[in-house]
Parts: structure tokens; C-alpha cells; sequence
């Protein structure tokens, strides 16, 4: 059952939102705009407000059903941290797009919002806080995910929800390495 529930959240992680809609919608190939990712920032940069938001809400919702469904399923929290792991692998290395994918943010956001909701909620302050004072969502996400397993042990969390921050943590900021440099040479995109 385990190996069928991390199958489906990693395909379900893989749909490419941003590509699908933005072609569906505004005809626009996202990965030839913009910084090329699918994700939701980018999406708000090339095709506007409601594109990024509605991009958002579809990738934060992959994360949030693979969770759901490990619970439903199985009911443990390893099972659940699983599936919320390979839903952001299959965010990041989408089968459907060559194994390239976007950052894993939404969707990150998404699984701890299931699994740690108070931590959620300080993690997306300190994300809102970090974009508003310097107008980059990179490294609002970077830290933010950073933030995370730090905030499951301040919180004491179950040890696995932990051990999921540290694993997400490391796929967000390794997805977001260009962007890294991007800040050092001081060409990164502001929003």
C-alpha cells in the first residue's frame, strides 16, 4: 500500500500546473518566459496576478492531498511524510517535463500545512516579512524553508515531521542554487 500511495503523490506532485494553465489559459509556455520555471512566481511575473495565484493554490494543493491521502490510507506519520516528500521530488523533477520542475515552495508549504500547522503559519510570516523587506521571493523561500525543521524542535514535533523539514529544506534550496547566484552577482528578479 505504501509504495502505491508515494507512486501516486509523486505523479501527483509531477503535473505541471504552470505549464498546463499557462498554455490553457494565457498561451504561454512558461519555461520560455521569465526565468523558464513553472512554478508560481514565475508564473506571476510573466502572466500576471491571477495566473501566480492560481498556479500557487494548484501546486500548494498537490502537497496538501498527497498528506491527505498517506493519512487516509495508512494513518502513520511516516507514511504521511513520505508522500509529502515525493510529491515535492515529483514537484521538482517532474517526469512530465524531463525532470525539471519548479522549486518545491508551494508545494512544500502545502505538506506542512497538513503536517505542522503552527509551524506553517510562522514559516509563511516569516516568508511574507522577508519578501515585503527585500522583494525577493527566493530568498524569502530559502529561508523559510530553512526555518522550518528549526521550528519543529523549537515546537517539538513529531521527530519524522522533523526530519521531513531538514530533507524538504534541502530540495528547495538546491532547486533554488541559480538564484543563490544569482543574489551573490546582484542579478536576481525582484517582484
Amino acid at each position: 500500500m505504501l509504495v502505491a500511495i508515494l507512486v501516486a503523490s509523486f505523479l501527483l506532485g509531477s503535473i505541471p500546473n504552470g505549464l498546463i494553465f499557462g498554455k490553457l489559459f494565457w498561451k504561454k509556455d512558461l519555461r520560455r518566459y521569465g526565468s523558464g520555471n513553472v512554478g508560481a512566481t514565475n508564473a506571476w511575473r510573466v502572466l500576471g496576478q491571477k495566473a501566480g495565484i492560481l498556479i500557487f493554490v494548484l501546486d500548494f494543493l498537490k502537497g496538501e492531498l498527497s498528506v491527505i491521502l498517506a493519512h487516509l490510507a495508512i494513518g502513520t506519520p511516516q507514511a504521511m511524510v513520505l508522500a509529502g516528500l515525493f510529491a515535492i521530488i515529483g514537484h521538482a523533477f517532474s517526469p512530465f517535463l524531463q525532470f525539471k520542475g519548479g522549486k518545491g515552495v508551494a508545494t512544500g508549504l502545502g505538506v506542512i500545512t497538513i503536517l505542522m500547522p503552527s509551524v506553517t503559519a510562522l514559516v509563511f510570516l516569516a516568508w511574507v516579512i522577508i519578501v515585503l523587506t527585500t522583494r525577493y521571493v527566493s530568498l524569502a523561500s530559502i529561508a523559510a524553508s530553512a526555518l522550518v525543521p528549526i521550528l519543529a524542535l523549537i515546537l517539538h514535533e513529531e521527530r519524522s515531521f522533523f526530519i521531513f523539514g531538514v530533507l524538504a529544506a534541502v530540495v528547495v534550496i538546491l532547486r533554488h542554487h541559480d538564484n543563490i547566484l544569482r543574489m551573490r552577482a546582484g542579478r536576481e528578479n525582484k517582484i
